[in-house]
């Protein structure tokens, strides 16, 4: 698998593709090295996926796009893909609450359920795990942090 760092406004992405598709996109400061031990970095650029998808997040941090076209290779349980799924339906600058994405997937009563399905994103920001927030409109966590979710959803409510 080939790895890329993607230079953001709230820090370092790891990006990580194999073959043709995109399976990772974390915060470099939340990231467990050792999943990177058989990673390859690109430093020549030979991966197509990767070099799309820092294009992709250069267009949607200058709040000219709004939804990735990219292919993506979800590794997760049967849970976790139906979340992440739900996830991708959720618009650009709205939110959702927990309970209301468990009632969307089917699922009502799995809304701690569907924020640890959130916290195991490996797509942040591509998959918007960041815009769901508590029933009673809090911001709720973030694996990558509540200062950078709350900087995300403020920067996707300017630009919707």
């Amino acid at each position: 698998m080939y790895y890329c760092r993607y230079s953001s406004p709230l820090g370092n992405l790891l990006i990580a593709g194999a073959e043709d598709a995109v399976v990772y996109c974390l915060w470099e400061d939340t990231i467990d090295e050792r999943m990177m031990a058989t990673w390859e970095e690109d430093s020549s650029q030979k991966s197509a996926v990767l070099t799309e998808t820092c294009r992709q997040l250069t267009e949607y941090f200058a709040g000219t796009r709004k939804v990735f076209h990219l292919p993506l290779r979800l590794n997760g349980t049967p849970f976790q893909r139906l979340t992440w799924l739900g996830l991708q339906q959720i618009p650009y600058g709205e939110t959702l609450s927990y309970a209301d994405l468990a009632r969307r997937t089917g699922r009502p009563k799995a809304a701690r359920a569907i924020g640890n399905a959130n916290h195991h994103n490996p797509l942040m920001l591509i998959i918007p795990c960041h815009r769901v927030i508590t029933s009673n409109g809090e911001i709720g966590g973030y694996a990558g942090g509540t200062a950078r979710k709350a900087w995300l959803l403020e920067k996707e409510k300017q630009n919707k």
